[in-house]
């Protein structure tokens, strides 16, 4: 996805986090994304895959993981690269917010970047609010802060009440 540009000054490397979940065919879905994803941006480093349960509506489990990539890329093309992917994965994004999907793909993180504009919010709220978000976040960063709240990812889970949210750790063959 890169390009170079002699009028645009050079981009450093950015650390971006990306959620990745699917409930339809979410085996076959969760491969295709981490594909199309270090097509993209390059090789990544994966969370555990885990099976949750649908949340805010009833459905099949979904499989979840976090998914560590490197991007000079700007945030907004980040953003606009996962909705790209999610389409070409089946992702109908007239669909209601909280049903079953092909392919759900979310940035996290991209470096210690806040913002909270033009639809694009980081850090997502769903890391303090979801174990299927925050456990594989931790898994790969427990040792790194959230950017506005300062605590590490461990920590996090560690004390953050999530509930009786089941985020149960599977085999996955890559």
């Amino acid at each position: 996805m890169s390009s170079s540009n002699a009028a645009e000054p050079e981009r450093l490397m950015a650390t971006i986090y990306i959620s990745v979940g699917s409930n339809i065919e979410p085996d076959v879905h969760v491969r295709s994304a981490r594909a199309a994803l270090e097509a993209s941006f390059g090789p990544a480093e994966a969370s555990p895959v885990y099976r949750t349960e649908a949340v805010g509506f009833d459905g099949d489990d979904f499989l979840n993981l976090v998914l560590a990539l490197h991007t000079d890329e700007a945030v907004e093309t980040v953003d606009a690269e996962l909705d790209r992917i999610e389409r070409d994965n089946g992702r109908d994004h007239a669909a209601p917010r909280f049903a079953p999907r092909t392919l759900d793909l979310d940035l996290l993180l991209y470096d210690e970047l806040v913002m909270d504009e033009d639809g694009l919010r980081l850090p997502r709220k769903e890391i303090m609010k979801y174990a299927f978000v925050l456990k594989p976040l931790a898994d790969l960063a427990p040792d790194m802060r959230h950017p506005v709240d300062g605590r590490c990812y461990a920590e996090l889970l560690r004390e953050l009440d999530l509930g009786s949210q089941r985020c149960e750790a599977i085999a996955f063959d890559w």
